[in-house]
């Protein structure tokens, strides 16, 4: 954490970058059109956003010319939170906006897709070609009696034609929603059978890691357990015939239909995503069409900096908010880069050469995989040509301030670092991407735009230079409509605003710094409060996992009935690696020197793996729960976690320790 004698920023933007900057123009132009401020910089223009944001949210619908087919007779007609509603009255589309690139005759060939295989063979889909192909699917969907309202289900990787089939979904006014295929039956349905979907999109297989993977039958048990479908389209990736009543892709997408938008209101659903849901039925999460338009807009164009020429990268599935988002990069006119394989196939280097193949300008990823490239001591600004990326962006986990370090030598030493931090919840960012301001180690650049993004103490004061609670204290257009049957509101209410009513807390701790930067601490409900001093434990993960002997680790707080206080730290080692006295003391050395002395482990455990989320987070408070005695059944959904087998351990652990 920086203090007011912090250091000299890691990357600071040129005069020139900062001109170009698509935010610079914003700026100048709601200046001399909504009153914005001219001077002061982003932080001026920050302050004006929360402070007037009406006005903000207004000028960003008017910057992006979003096309109202009915006008809006308020920018917000309820301000409450939750029930907050925005643009009343106003009625659009999502895809007609993400697919207007097409329309310019001067851009309707180029790419608005470009998919890449684990052989780095790419495939490349114009956007009059995307259009087209909506538009036949489109008129499909409706042929086929999908309205309005109706679910649309997709249980496909991260290929073209999961783009097409969610913008046809919403072109059809329905509503979107997505596994990617390497979830099991059972995570699957506890997601999909949630809301009934009446249209599933399904794969025969996927390639991963080099090989092939056969899931029909996962898709006949799918079948066999939603019963309101009334179709099954079969995308033939690994070459199968479509099975019996199933429709084959290539017969709904050959048609040359004009794509026809329905005009549907602000607030209604335009996807369903999903919480880890470690425990319980994960949450069913729906955002509205409007509601992803203009906060897509003002993150994508704004924040990240993207647009006409630029090409856009992150490593995602469709199981993970973050393909939402980066299929969102079409609204801003930039060619998406859709990666299907493994992150590491045939080497950890993968996703740099991916990036030097397509010429990504945009190069998103997760912290851990950059933590794995310097462990590997892979080298992308030698082995790669990574001259057109111009930021690196990170998100999953906080990125450490090793990872800083390494991508500023490895990659590029005048290369924009944007750690990133916000939720499936809004599908969105509270803090991060800044193409203006300079990038300081181990520090999110600042709050979003439109985001009175605070730290709390436990009685709602504001604090400065401490940790407190991540709270945002006036509503964003992305944050949910509502959870799915959740009819007196009442699950969305407990998740996010019993702690504070009326205020959105999420369950991070984090920093705001005398400066204006965010650090990220890590989920406050499983912090690790010893003697009274707080810590997250992305703070131990960081110090620990610097050791080359620790390949990931795992650390829980537990209070004990007797009042004491157990704080095991789990390591999985490295290959070739013992955990000896040697490897013990230099990991609570490591904690003591760089952290705190209080939150050195009571012991270290040795596991044969860390578990996580299928979205790739490591699952803290059902270990903790294990751990209290709670039984396997009670303190996980077995259906949210990579490995189930690697939670025995813990819950043989607490066995032993009764």
């Amino acid at each position: 954490m920086t203090s007011a004698a912090n250091p000299a920023p890691l990357w600071q933007p040129d005069a020139d970058r900062i001109a170009a900057a698509r935010i610079t123009r914003f700026q100048a132009w709601a200046a001399e059109r909504y009153g914005a401020p001219a001077e002061g910089g982003y932080a001026a223009l920050h302050r004006w956003s929360v402070d007037e944001w009406e006005t903000f949210w207004r000028a960003v619908a008017d910057w992006f010319d979003v096309r109202f087919s009915t006008p809006y007779e308020r920018v917000l007609g309820d301000r409450s939170m939750p029930g907050a509603q925005w643009f009343t009255g106003a009625t659009l589309n999502y895809a007609e906006h993400a697919l207007r690139t097409a329309e310019d005759p001067s851009r309707a060939h180029e790419p608005a897709l470009i998919h890449v295989d684990e052989a780095h063979d790419q495939a490349l889909i114009s956007w009059s070609e995307l259009r087209r192909q909506v538009g036949s699917l489109a008129a499909e969907l409706r042929a086929l009696g999908v309205r309005p309202g109706d679910r649309v289900s997709g249980y496909l990787p991260n290929i073209p034609e999961a783009v097409t089939a969610l913008l046809a979904t919403a072109a059809v006014g329905a509503v979107w929603t997505s596994c990617a295929p390497d979830f099991g039956a059972r995570s699957v349905l506890d997601r999909f059978q949630q809301v009934e979907p009446v249209v599933l999109f399904t794969v025969d297989g996927y390639r991963y890691g080099g090989k092939e993977h056969d899931r029909r039958d996962t898709v006949a048990e799918l079948r066999h357990e939603l019963p309101t479908l009334r179709a099954v389209v079969h995308i033939p990736l690994l070459g199968t015939p479509a099975p019996e009543g199933a429709l084959p892709w290539s017969e709904l997408t050959s048609g040359d239909t004009e794509p026809v938008f329905e005009q549907v209101p602000f607030d209604h659903p335009l996807w369903v995503l999903y919480s880890s849901g470690t425990t319980g039925l994960p949450k069913a999460i729906v955002q509205s069409q409007g509601g992803i338009l203009l906060e897509h807009f003002k993150q994508l164009g704004l924040h990240c900096d993207l647009g006409p020429g630029d090409r856009f990268f992150w490593y995602t599935s469709t199981g993970w908010m973050m393909w939402n988002f980066l299929v969102s990069g079409l609204l801003t006119g930039t060619t998406v880069i859709l990666y299907d394989g493994s992150p590491g196939y045939p080497g950890t280097g993968a996703q740099w050469a991916i990036a030097e193949r397509t010429g990504a300008t945009l190069f998103g990823t997760s912290a851990a995989y950059v933590m794995a490239c310097r462990k590997a001591e892979v080298h992308p600004g030698r082995d790669y040509d990574l001259s057109r990326v111009q930021c690196v962006a990170t998100t999953g986990s906080p990125l450490p301030p090793d990872g800083f370090r390494w991508l500023h030598d490895e990659v590029r030493d005048d290369l924009w670092i944007a750690s990133v931090s916000g939720g499936t919840d809004v599908c969105s960012c509270f803090a991060g991407a800044v193409p203006t301001l300079p990038v300081h180690i181990g520090e999110l650049q600042a709050p979003c735009l439109g985001t009175d993004l605070q730290a709390w103490d436990p009685q709602g004061k504001p604090l400065i230079g401490e940790v407190g609670e991540l709270v945002v204290t006036n509503p964003m257009p992305s944050m949910p409509v509502h959870f799915w049957n959740d009819a007196d509101g009442s699950r969305y209410r407990d998740s996010y605003f019993e702690m504070f009513p009326g205020v959105w807390r999420h369950g991070d701790w984090i920093t705001i710094t005398d400066h204006g930067s965010v650090v990220i601490h890590g989920r406050s409900d499983s912090t690790l409060n010893r003697q009274g001093v707080r810590m997250g434990s992305a703070d131990i993960y960081e110090a620990v996992e610097r050791l080359p002997e620790i390949r990931e680790s795992l650390v829980i707080g537990l209070e004990e009935p007797d009042g004491g206080y157990w704080m095991p730290l789990f390591v999985h080692l490295a290959p070739g690696a013992a955990l000896d006295d040697d490897l013990r003391e230099r990991i609570k050395r490591t904690i003591r020197e760089q952290l705190s002395p209080r939150h050195v482990p009571d012991d270290i455990i040795e596991v044969p793996g860390v578990p996580h989320t299928l979205t790739g987070k490591r699952i803290e408070v059902p270990v903790k729960r294990l751990l209290q005695g709670t039984a396997l059944a009670k303190a996980v959904n077995p259906g949210s976690v990579d490995n189930l087998d690697l939670l025995r351990f813990y819950e043989e652990l607490a066995r032993k320790r009764s």
